[in-house]
């Protein structure tokens, strides 16, 4: 994927040179031309055309934000009443992800989002030990999140 992007930088520039015209604009134009060319060679590229993963880590953002507003409803929900009605506990999570990068990411997003923090990783990486303000709630919350996250880990990294 860096290679991609040099070599899209690069057919901008040189699209510039070759205008004689540098601007803004014109590096613009070839940068959208060096897109064209490298989606049409993508098949001879090891890895997959960068922009569908810019995509993914745009849609992942994107995911992150709602479960954060979302669950931050929830812990606001649970601290205007009156009496503070909650059971926290911990709880099991399974993960189906692999490698260091992405069971890195889904514990540092399950974490962000308020109202569950990861206390532990297992040691093979494919269970999660997470602290949850309110058990019966919470987790549930924290289960539909993490199905949600790992799909768009996996278009990110895979």
């Amino acid at each position: 994927m860096p290679m991609q992007i040099l070599i899209n930088l690069f057919i901008g520039v040189l699209w510039m040179f070759l205008q004689d015209n540098w601007s803004v604009l014109t590096f613009f134009s070839g940068y959208l031309f060096g897109l064209l060319v490298l989606f049409i060679l993508r098949k001879y590229f090891p890895s997959k055309f960068y922009l569908m993963t810019l995509l993914a880590v745009v849609k992942l953002f994107i995911v992150f934000i709602h479960e954060l507003f979302t669950s931050s409803i929830t812990v606001i929900g649970q601290v205007m009443r009156p009496k503070i009605n909650i059971t926290p506990g911990i709880f099991t999570l399974e993960t189906e992800l692999e490698g260091d990068l992405e069971v890195t990411l889904l514990a540092l997003l399950l974490t962000l989002t308020p109202g569950s923090v990861v206390v532990e990783v297992s040691s093979n990486s494919k269970k999660f030990y997470i602290h949850a303000m309110d058990i019966p709630d919470s987790s549930d919350a924290v289960l539909r999140s993490k199905v949600r996250f790992e799909e768009a880990i996996k278009r990110v990294t895979r």
